[in-house]
């Protein structure tokens, strides 16, 4: 699989060489996580030089691929390295003004690769949506699991660092993005900063969190009650409106519809109860080893979806200084049709 996709990109390119340095992409090639190293692609075939510190891992794990693995040369310029070619095929969106200014003083034609590899990217393979679901799966029994040990008095660090801890435990190598704890009134900050804010009885509390297995993301996040103080009739109220707006995208959301109609279906229910305006982001992102990926359910996202396509479902209801609702799965479509990767109780949670 991973031969192929580089030779699918570096053909869409249409440069002498497919040239990737960055981890991510470099990753996405070759299944093989360094710090260091280049993917070049050619008619040839594809090869890996990496350094010293992982060439005997790489070729280990590798062996198998087709992928060549091979000893970068230390000392060597990029653009002396890759004497031989005219044309590189490079992403424009990540490859620095120096280094660009760089190669084409060395007399090389850069092609953009960064439109090749988005569309390659926006479609899984089955492994890569197993390894989805493995970090979904890790996701969801974690949460579980932290419902039962959410004392009050804790701070938002506190809850966020032992939600990480739990997803390790279930086999998470480490977070998709920086975990997001918010109590009480914080929860109107789509993005609040977790801090040293303390739980409390009657705190509603959201949390949007997500881990990596095998190199791939999950992404969630829930909105529960820390114990009901008889306060909170209109958040219970605003709660049933979120849920539906989430559930219609997956039971009217299909193959063939473009983003921007994703979006519209969360909107345009909350729309009808004026709460529109309070959903202040958009519907939803794709990911897969990166958290943020392309293409997205937005207002202006025309991209048609397709099966095998991974994203997040996560509508919201922010009202400033004083609440925040926000309800998101990862999901997927297979047979033309949502179907949610993660699937932890969504219905309305008081502790």
């Amino acid at each position: 699989m991973v031969k192929n996709v580089a030779k699918t990109i570096f053909e869409a390119v249409g440069a002498d060489a497919l040239v990737t340095t960055q981890d991510d992409l470099r990753f996405y090639l070759t299944g093989f996580k360094s710090s260091f190293g280049v993917v070049v692609t050619d008619k040839k075939g594809t090869s890996f030089y990496t350094d010293s510190r992982y060439s005997e891992a790489a070729a280990k794990a590798l062996v198998a691929s087709g992928i060549k693995v091979a000893e970068y040369p230390r000392g060597v310029k990029l653009c002396d390295f890759l004497k031989g070619y005219s044309s590189l095929g490079m992403p424009f969106n990540a490859i620095t003004a120096e280094g660009y200014g760089q190669l084409t003083a060395a007399g090389f034609k850069l092609v953009d690769s960064a439109a090749a590899f988005r569309s390659a990217m926006a479609v899984k393979s089955q492994s890569e949506i197993d390894n989805i679901t493995l970090a979904c799966k890790a996701t969801d029994k974690a949460f579980c699991d932290l419902l039962n040990q959410i004392k009050e008095g804790m701070t938002e660090n506190e809850v966020a660092a032992l939600l990480e801890y739990l997803m390790r435990k279930h086999g998470a190598s480490g977070t998709s993005f920086e975990t997001i704890c918010a109590f009480g009134a914080n929860g109107s900050v789509p993005h609040h900063e977790t801090g040293a804010t303390k739980l409390k009885f009657g705190d509603a509390v959201l949390i949007d969190f997500g881990c990596k297995i095998n190199g791939y993301c999950s992404d969630c996040t829930r909105t529960f009650l820390f114990g009901d103080d008889g306060k909170h009739g209109e958040f219970k109220e605003l709660y049933e409106k979120v849920l539906t707006a989430h559930m219609l995208v997956k039971q009217e959301f299909r193959s063939g519809m473009t983003g921007k109609q994703g979006d519209a279906i969360a909107r345009d229910y909350l729309a009808k109860y004026d709460l529109a305006k309070y959903f202040t982001h958009t519907l939803g992102h794709s990911l897969g080893i990166n958290i943020h990926e392309s293409p997205n359910l937005s207002p202006a996202d025309e991209t048609v979806f397709s099966d095998g396509m991974v994203f997040s479902d996560e509508p919201g209801v922010y009202l400033a200084g004083k609440l925040g609702i926000r309800i998101e799965d990862t999901v997927t479509l297979s047979g033309g049709k949502v179907v949610s990767l993660t699937d932890s109780d969504k219905k309305l949670i008081i502790l």
